[in-house]
């Protein structure tokens, strides 16, 4: 109650809308009523002390307060009763104030609504009466009508007949009319209008004249219509109304599509002719392949002052007169645009206008569709193939942008074709073109790529065989460092490490160069660059496979082409030219395809969908190259020095010969050339490794010919008759020395190539002293060459045992084979030698 009594007085402290709010609210409550003014349905409370239910009991309530409550809180209650009692008096009287004008204002709508229908009943009244006396009137002038209004209506229907016989019998003269004034849309309406009519009363003799003058008429117009058709002169417009006008007309529809293609094709043909007429019959082979080996420039000459490899020379079409953009511009501008009007206009008649009336019953819009398929697709192919001869006549390699705006220009209006003709198989084969065309030109990149290499190929080879003075050449033991074997004191020709750079960086800006102008085919402004069916197997299959797979595979395979046999190709090529391959093969092994190739998948943004020739077996491939070049480059090498000590064994009597006191010229012109060797591998090889030298390594005479004092201790017992002494000695030694294989393969460092050559040139020599008879003087002076080339050549192995055995075995077989085996003193040998 105390809540309560708080709330009441809140309320009356109120003022404003809320106070209102919460007085009705509490009115509400009292009455038992919910937010939308109904009776609220809540739960009744039994308790007799509830000032709030219905069943409150004044009695128990003050005897309640009285038990429970002081006096002070029986005064404070009572105060607070008095205060709510007073706050709902004063809420029911602002109630009623605010709602009595509300009250009078409902009084006085209310009368006046009693007065306005008072009035209104009396207008009502008044209408009735008049509606009355208006159908009493509609009635009686019905009545005194109705027989004239069935002769108005006959009499109306006669005018209406002869209105229509009238329209007949003038239809002869309205036609010729419009036939003098050339308004043959009106004469086919008229006949149209007159022609069901006639044909039903056509059995009436007038009926029949007027149809067959009609005829007649309808005739001559037909044939002004076909002739106009056939001339064509007219605009779209006009040639429009009058196939319609002929097709109403009862014309046969396929002829009529016929005649339309067929005039559109001489239009058609003529643009074609004129394309034709600018292509120049095809170039001979020769003139092809000139052009194709000039495609990229040569390199100058290596080693002079202004050395560089330059880029790629422009080239044009070498068989017409203007560029491939302007021809290529000129078929879409005739031709294409023609062919789209034409396929236009004919949809528009035979198609898109036969779809709806009584020309879709006859099939005419299906035999149209068919007639025009097959005529775009008979005159795109020989468009394309026009083209297809044009693009062929770009053999140059030079500039791609005409080519490939070309090729953009011609995809693009080939959507229009695509988008008037559904179904139409040109945007295909256009295509086909495209691809086939940017397939033709990475292959020509390709064979330009090719020709360049091999030129610049022949370039080296002409610098490494043109003698040129050397700024600073290498000056050694035995004489300086030369390429090629060419001799010390003459000039040296331009080192090889400039020819391999140059020619490294030469090709590698020519494979830059070409992939900057095939990038063109992929820019983002090309239209079918996008296209799924172009980029994705362009970049993978065209550019990286076709183009830079293959010509790093070409590398290796025309590298590897050196390494034939002699009386080939490889019987002619200087050895410093294997040389050189092998080293920029190996480099391509190590870093330059895998740069290449990443540079090719960054550019293009090569997506490994399809299968692509991977790094490794690339870098493998080269690798081989690299390792044959180099086996094949000690096999040349060695074969030259080889040559030289066979000559000088086989040229010689060592039966009859005199004592030594000399080192023969030949084993000096070893030593130069082993040096000059030397000197030319360390160019590009690194120097490999060794194994530790004794300090005596230049004067390890006794130790090397170990064997050959052997054999001069048992020099009595070496007769025809006991020769089983000397051989198991000899074989013997062999079983406990180190097996040497010749001709195995070599390293890629210094120290085991030159140990290659000197092992050929060694057992060369061994096996031509197995070969000769020797007499004293003769193993004197096998003794003495020996020695001179024990001074020299263990320095350029990797092991200096293996040139003491080799040695050892030759000095060991010239006294086997010798009459009179006398082995000269150690010390005159060191003596001529270090005299020679």
């Amino acid at each position: 109650m105390d809540s309560e009594a708080d709330g009441l007085v809140a309320v009356s402290g109120d003022s404003g809308p809320d106070r209102k709010r919460r007085v009705h609210g509490m009115l509400k409550l009292y009455y038992g009523l919910n937010e939308e003014g109904k009776t609220a349905e809540l739960a009744d409370s039994l308790d007799p002390c509830d000032i709030n239910g219905p069943q409150f009991d004044p009695e128990l309530f003050l005897n309640k307060l009285r038990r429970e409550c002081s006096l002070a809180e029986l005064m404070d209650q009572e105060t607070c009763m008095v205060k709510q009692i007073r706050s709902l008096d004063s809420d029911m009287q602002t109630l009623v104030y605010e709602n009595y004008n509300k009250f009078i204002s409902a009084t006085d709508t209310i009368r006046k609504m009693k007065n306005d229908f008072k009035k209104m009943e009396d207008e009502m009244d008044c209408l009735s009466a008049n509606m009355s006396a208006i159908t009493e009137f509609s009635a009686r002038i019905s009545g005194t009508l109705q027989d004239q209004h069935a002769q108005i209506t006959k009499l109306s229907g006669v005018h209406t007949l002869l209105r229509k016989l009238q329209f007949l019998f003038e239809l002869p003269a309205r036609l010729n009319k419009c036939l003098e004034m050339q308004a043959y849309a009106q004469a086919v309406r008229s006949h149209r209008l007159a022609r069901c009519v006639l044909q039903q009363y056509s059995h009436l003799p007038s009926f029949k004249g007027i149809q067959d003058d009609c005829h007649a008429i309808m005739d001559k117009l037909a044939q002004e219509l076909r002739q106009k058709f056939r001339d064509g002169g007219s605009s779209a417009k006009d040639l429009s109304e009058c196939v319609e006008m002929l097709l109403q007309l009862d014309e046969p529809a396929e002829e009529l599509c016929d005649k339309f293609l067929s005039h559109a094709r001489s239009r058609l043909e003529s643009d074609l002719q004129g394309l034709e007429a600018e292509i120049r019959p095809y170039p001979s082979a020769s003139a092809v392949k000139d052009v194709s080996a000039r495609g990229l420039s040569s390199p100058a000459a290596p080693g002079s002052p202004t050395h560089n490899f330059p880029k790629t020379s422009n080239i044009f079409s070498p068989s017409s007169n203007t560029d491939i953009l302007e021809f290529i511009d000129r078929g879409c501008n005739e031709f294409v645009s023609s062919l789209c009007l034409a396929i236009t206009s004919y949809q528009e008649l035979f198609i898109n206008h036969a779809q709806t009336g009584e020309l879709a019953s006859k099939n005419i819009p299906q035999m149209a569709n068919g007639k025009l398929h097959v005529f775009v697709d008979d005159l795109a192919t020989r468009y394309f193939s026009l083209v297809e001869r044009r693009i062929q006549e770009e053999k140059g390699v030079g500039d791609n942008s005409l080519l490939v705006r070309a090729l953009d220009r011609f995809h693009r209006r080939l959507q229009a074709v695509t988008k008037l003709l559904p179904g139409s198989s040109v945007s295909s084969q256009g295509t086909e073109i495209v691809i086939r065309a940017a397939t033709e030109r990475v292959k020509q990149y390709l064979s330009a790529l090719q020709s360049f290499y091999m030129d610049s190929l022949t370039d080296v080879r002409q610098a490494l065989a043109t003698p040129r003075l050397s700024v600073a050449s290498a000056s050694v033991a035995g004489g300086g460092a030369l390429l090629g074997g060419v001799a010390s004191g003459r000039d040296a020709p331009t080192s090889l490490p400039e020819l391999l750079s140059s020619l490294s960086a030469s090709i590698l800006n020519q494979i830059k160069s070409v992939l900057a102008s095939v990038h063109l085919f992929t820019a983002k402004d090309i239209t079918f660059s996008n296209k799924p069916y172009f980029k994705g197997e362009f970049c993978s299959q065209g550019v990286r496979e076709s183009l830079v797979v293959s010509f790093i595979k070409f590398v290796c395979q025309s590298s590897r082409q050196f390494c034939e046999s002699a009386g080939d190709k490889g019987g002619s090529t200087p050895p410093a030219l294997l040389l050189l391959l092998s080293r920029l093969c190996l480099d391509y092994e190590t870093s330059t395809i895998s740069y290449i190739l990443t540079l090719t998948d960054e550019q293009f943004l090569v997506q490994h969908h399809s299968p692509v020739t991977p790094v490794t077996t690339l870098c493998t491939e080269a690798r081989e190259a690299a390792q044959k070049l180099l086996n094949h480059y000690v096999k040349v090498q060695g074969l030259i020095i080889s040559q030289m000590l066979r000559k000088s064994v086989e040229t010689r009597d060592w039966v009859n010969t005199i004592e030594p006191r000399n080192v023969r010229a030949v084993m000096k012109r070893v030593v130069e050339d082993t040096t000059s060797i030397d000197v030319q591998v360390g160019f590009l090889y690194e120097e490999g490794v060794r194994k530790a030298h004794s300090s005596d390594s230049s004067k390890r005479t006794f130790s090397v010919y170990s064997s050959s004092r052997q054999q001069a201790r048992y020099a009595a017992s070496y007769t025809p008759s006991a020769p089983m002494d000397t051989n198991l000695l000899s074989n013997i030694h062999k079983l406990f020395s180190e097996r040497i294989d010749i001709f195995s393969s070599v390293e890629f460092n210094k120290v085991s190539v030159m140990t290659g050559i000197i092992k050929i040139s060694l057992k060369t020599f061994l096996e031509c002293v197995r070969l000769r008879t020797f007499g004293r003087y003769g193993l004197q002076q096998i003794q003495v060459d020996c020695h001179y080339l024990q001074m020299y050549l263990w320095r350029f192995v990797s092991d200096e045992n293996l040139v003491h055995f080799l040695l050892d075995e030759i000095v060991g077989s010239s006294a086997h084979r010798c009459l009179d085996p006398a082995p000269m003193e150690q010390s005159v040998i060191e003596v001529i030698c270090e005299r020679g």
